[in-house]
């Protein structure tokens, strides 16, 4: 290689270097506001508390519930697909009113069917909302205490405290399922299939 064609190379590869020297120093300004707040936020941790994942799960489904008692018109709360099952109003108090049913087996209590609450109980749709918000309060402070390290005393048997949680988070789902139905067979998009308000 020629002493001309060393130093041209000599010059690109200084002014390679030049350049992949200046990039640092451009990344490192400061990031504008806009962009701050953009970014995404990192998950909280992970935590292996059997009470914040239970409290998470009923939350999440006894909010929804909530979200449909307040959304669902008044004059369709007596509504039903057939004249065999519950009515939307009916659905709301079982599947709130559910947590009265657990909170008996927890305190040694034999739960009884005749205890639950009746639509004939209420005369209004804000009377059974105001109903099934007591119901869920009551239901997340008995999460919040509940005891992981004991069996809890059923009808027949002694029940595992994960089971039992698990039943007691699961049962308004179903509900929660079928109430879906009744918004859809009335021509009505239940509030967590709506698109996110713009």
């Amino acid at each position: 290689m020629t002493s001309e064609k060393i130093c041209k190379v000599s010059f690109a590869a200084a002014g390679i270097a030049l350049w992949f020297a200046a990039v640092p120093a451009a990344s490192a300004r400061p990031v504008p506001p806009a962009a701050r707040a953009a970014a995404p936020q990192s998950a909280p941790a992970a935590t292996t508390n059997p009470n914040e994942g239970f409290l998470a799960t009923w939350k999440d489904i006894s909010g929804k519930l909530i979200v449909m008692a307040e959304d669902f018109p008044e004059d369709k709360y007596d509504y039903k697909p057939k004249p065999e099952v519950r009515s939307f109003a009916e659905q709301l108090i079982h599947a709130t009113g559910s947590v009265y049913y657990f909170k008996a087996m927890i305190e040694g209590r034999q739960p009884k069917e005749s205890d639950e609450a009746k639509r004939s109980d209420f005369k209004s749709k804000a009377e059974i909302v105001a109903y099934a918000k007591k119901a869920v309060a009551e239901g997340t402070a008995m999460i919040e205490k509940a005891d992981f390290s004991k069996t809890i005393k059923g009808s027949r048997r002694q029940i595992n405290p994960y089971q039992f949680w698990s039943d007691f988070c699961e049962h308004p789902g179903e509900h929660y399922g079928q109430m879906v139905v009744y918004y859809r067979v009335n021509g009505l998009v239940p509030p967590d299939s709506r698109p996110p308000a713009k």
